[in-house]
């Protein structure tokens, strides 16, 4: 099984992934070469994969 710390030293994007209240959910950046730290809210639905207003 490999995961946690062992895939953190792996090269390319990093995206951290947690949950945010009722079904938002939260991307964050963390780490990639070509792009600045940053986060992004999105919600899982019937319909698929959805932008939410903040």
């Amino acid at each position: 099984d490999v995961g946690g710390h062992v895939q953190a030293h792996a090269p390319g994007v990093r995206v951290q992934l947690r949950k945010g209240r009722g079904n938002k959910r939260i991307a964050r950046v963390v780490d990639a070469p070509h792009l600045p730290e940053g986060e992004a809210v999105f919600a899982i639905t019937e319909e698929g994969i959805r932008d939410v207003e903040e």
